[in-house]
C-alpha cells in the first residue's frame, strides 16, 4: 500500500462516522498484538490547547533522552503529520505501512474492515508504528471527549486535561459539567493527573474521579490565581515577557513541583504560556523528577506550532490560526492585540468556519480586534457556506463583510486590501490547513 492507497482506505471509512465505544479499537489493537503495551503513554484531552500541549510534552521528554511519539489531529496538509517521532512527522511511506497494518488487522476481525471508523484505523496504525519505531513514551491527543475516544484504549501513565469549554455539545453534552465528566474518563487507576488552568470551573469533576482511584492531581495556575489543590501540588507560571510583533518571543517562569524553571523563551503568543506550564507538569509526572533546566530551555527554543498563530510570510505578515470556538478565538484576539499594538494597524481576518461551530461567538471575540472580515469556506463537506457566514458577521458587527467563497481568492483579496497590516486566516483548522497548503505552493 502506498500513501495514496492509505488515504483512500481512510476515506472509505469516513462514512462510518464516530462510534461511541471502545470495542472497535480494542479489537483492532488485540489483532495487532496490543502495541500500546510496548511503551508508556501520556494522554491529553481538553477543549483547546491539546495539540500544542501534546507536542510540548513530547519535546520536553525527548530533550531528556527519551524516544518520543506524538499523535495529534486533525492534520493541516498531510495525514502523515498526525504521527511524529522525536518531533518530526513520519514519512508518507511509513504512514502507509502503518495504515496497511491496521487495515489488515481489521480484516482479521469478524466482520472485517467495514466495522471500523477512520479514527479507529488511524489510532491503531499510530500505535502499531510507535511500537515499530521503539518509542519510550507516546503522547496522545484525544480526538474528542475522553470516555469513548479511540486513544482511551491506553492506560495512561499521565492523564492531562488542559481545560473545558462548550464544544462538540451534540455528542459530549450541553453543559461544561457534562463535557468535563466525559473528559474525566481518561483518568485511570495508577495515572498521574495534571489539570490545566482551563479546568478551574469544573475541577471538582476531575478531583472526584481522581479521588475514587486514590490519586492526587497536580493543578496548573497562573501566579496569583487560586488553586483547588494544595500548594505542594500546584504548578505556577508567570508571563514575564510578551511578544510585541507576529514573530515575537514569549518569556515565562514556571515553578514546577520538583524545581523552578526561569526565563523560558519561545517564539509563540502569550496564550501558549499555560500550555508550556501544563507540559512541564506532565513531563515531571512522567519522569517522577525535575527536568534538566538546560534541556527545557533548549526544547522550548526550538518549538514550532503548526496552525497555531503560525507566521507563513513575514512582510507583510500572513498568519494562520486554527481557532474554531469562542474560547480559542478569545485567546487569539489577545495574541493579535499583543502582536499589533497599534489599534489602527491591525490585520484583516479571512474567516472560514464549520457548520457545527459557534460562528457568532467566534466573530464576537474577534470583532473590534481585527481590521475587518473577509468570509470564505474551507474545502470540507462540513464547511459553513460563505454567504451564511457573511450574514452572521454582518449581524454581529453591523458591517457587511467581503464574501469570497474560494479561499485562494479570499487570501489574495485580503492581502491586497490589508497592505502592510497583514492578514490573519482563522475559524477552523481546516481553513488554516487549506491556506497553509495554498501559501506553501505559491
Amino acid at each position: 500500500m502506498n500513501y495514496a492507497g492509505a488515504v483512500a482506505a481512510l476515506s472509505a471509512a469516513l462514512h462510518f462516522g464516530i462510534n461511541p465505544s471502545l470495542e472497535g479499537i480494542t479489537r483492532l489493537t488485540e489483532a495487532l498484538g496490543r502495541p500500546q503495551d510496548s511503551f508508556a503513554s501520556v494522554q491529553v484531552t481538553g477543549t483547546n490547547g491539546k495539540s500544542s500541549t501534546t507536542r510540548l510534552i513530547a519535546a520536553l521528554l525527548s530533550a531528556e533522552g527519551l524516544r518520543t511519539a506524538a499523535y495529534t489531529s486533525p492534520h493541516l496538509e498531510s495525514y502523515a503529520e498526525r504521527i511524529e517521532i522525536d518531533g518530526r512527522p513520519v514519512s508518507e511511506s511509513d504512514f502507509a505501512r502503518a495504515i496497511q497494518a491496521a487495515v489488515e488487522a481489521a480484516g482479521r476481525v469478524d466482520g472485517g474492515a467495514s466495522l471500523f471508523t477512520e479514527f479507529e484505523l488511524l489510532t491503531a496504525a499510530a500505535l502499531w508504528l510507535m511500537r515499530e519505531k521503539a518509542v519510550d513514551v507516546a503522547c496522545l491527543e484525544v480526538g474528542m471527549g475522553g470516555r469513548w475516544d479511540s486513544t482511551s484504549v491506553v492506560g495512561p501513565a499521565v492523564a492531562v486535561i488542559t481545560g473545558v469549554g462548550l464544544d462538540h455539545t451534540e455528542r459530549l453534552g450541553s453543559t461544561v459539567e457534562a463535557i468535563a465528566a466525559d473528559k474525566s474518563h481518561i483518568i485511570k487507576p495508577g495515572s498521574s493527573v495534571v489539570l490545566g488552568p482551563g479546568t478551574a470551573g469544573v475541577a471538582d469533576v476531575f478531583l472526584a474521579r481522581a479521588a475514587g482511584f486514590g490519586l492526587h492531581p497536580r493543578f496548573v495556575a497562573e501566579t496569583g490565581t487560586p488553586s483547588p489543590v494544595g500548594d505542594e501540588l500546584t504548578v505556577r507560571f508567570e508571563v514575564v515577557g510578551r511578544p510585541v510583533r507576529p514573530s515575537g518571543r514569549l518569556v515565562l517562569d514556571v515553578r514546577g513541583v520538583h524545581t523552578c524553571y526561569s526565563r523560558l523563551g519561545l517564539i509563540a503568543p502569550a496564550y501558549q504560556a499555560s500550555n508550556v506550564a501544563v507540559a512541564i507538569a506532565a513531563a515531571e509526572c512522567a519522569l517522577g523528577r525535575a527536568l534538566h533546566p538546560d534541556a527545557v530551555a533548549r526544547s522550548l527554543a526550538g518549538m514550532t506550532f503548526p496552525g497555531r498563530f503560525e507566521l507563513l510570510t513575514a512582510d507583510p505578515p500572513v498568519l494562520i490560526d486554527g481557532a474554531h470556538n469562542p474560547q480559542a478565538a478569545g485567546v487569539l484576539a489577545l495574541a493579535v492585540r499583543d502582536a499589533w499594538p497599534d489599534v489602527a494597524h491591525r490585520p484583516l481576518c479571512v474567516l472560514g468556519v464549520l457548520k457545527d461551530k459557534d460562528a457568532e461567538g467566534i466573530v464576537l471575540e474577534l470583532d473590534g480586534t481585527v481590521g475587518g472580515f473577509v468570509v470564505t469556506q474551507p474545502d470540507s463537506p462540513r464547511a459553513r457556506a460563505a454567504a451564511e457566514l457573511a450574514a452572521v458577521v454582518e449581524r454581529v458587527t453591523g458591517v457587511p463583510p467581503e464574501v469570497r467563497p474560494d479561499l485562494a481568492d479570499a487570501i489574495a483579496y485580503a492581502r491586497q486590501r490589508a497592505g502592510s497590516a497583514g492578514v490573519l486566516i482563522t475559524g477552523s483548522l481546516y481553513t488554516a490547513g487549506d491556506a497553509r497548503g495554498l501559501l506553501h505552493r505559491s
